[in-house]
């Protein structure tokens, strides 16, 4: 109900955000992604294209702030976070949630321990403790040669440990929270990094 109520109430900036896509670059409006979902299925993830379309073949699987695949209106989109919303499709096809933890492609998530698989017990959401902590994670992998490797043994497994946290103790009240600190945080955006994000730079 809530996925469909967002989507209704945020489709004038869906329908500004897919018009500016299509015009200021070559391709699909829509990028959709395999990731692993709950109890480990795979699934596609609905997000704005953000990249040049040959992004997923000319580069590494995580974005940093300079990458040079990105779009011009690309930039606006993940700054404002306005390219996850279509992942409300997701939550009305019973794939995500709004709260949970974010989900990984399959080619990181093969590689997650016994304990960090736990994390596969709840549904993924758009937004979580993990997604809100690392909002900028743009700016951690910074102009890094290595994005990729210092993603998986750095920026991850701390993403992960939120994320387990957040797994061992759901409560809806927290969830309404996260909700509402995700906002404040996107709309304080240019605010220093929280200190668990800066302590992995």
């Amino acid at each position: 109900m809530l996925a469909f109520l967002g989507l209704v109430l945020v489709s004038p900036i869906l329908i500004i955000a897919a018009i500016a896509v299509r015009l200021t670059s070559p391709g699909p409006v829509f990028f959709k992604q395999l990731r692993t979902g709950q109890s480990g299925e795979p699934f596609r993830i609905f997000k704005f294209r953000t990249m040049v379309a040959s992004a997923s073949v000319c580069g590494p699987l995580v974005t940093s702030e300079s990458d040079e695949r990105i779009t011009t209106t690309g930039r606006w989109l993940r700054k404002t976070k306005v390219d996850e919303l279509p992942q409300l499709i997701n939550v009305l096809r019973g794939e995500m949630s709004i709260v949970g933890p974010r989900p990984e492609v399959p080619r990181f998530t093969a590689a997650y321990s016994d304990r960090q698989k736990c994390v596969f017990f709840a549904k993924p959401g758009i937004t979580g403790l993990a997604a809100i902590t690392y909002i900028q994670e743009q700016e951690l992998l910074g102009n890094r040669a290595d994005s990729e490797d210092f993603y998986l043994t750095s920026i991850l497994p701390a993403k992960l440990e939120l994320d387990l946290a957040y797994c061992e103790n759901i409560r809806f009240l927290e969830d309404l929270k996260l909700v509402f600190l995700t906002i404040s945080r996107i709309l304080a955006a240019r605010k220093p990094l929280p200190r668990a994000a800066e302590n992995q730079t």
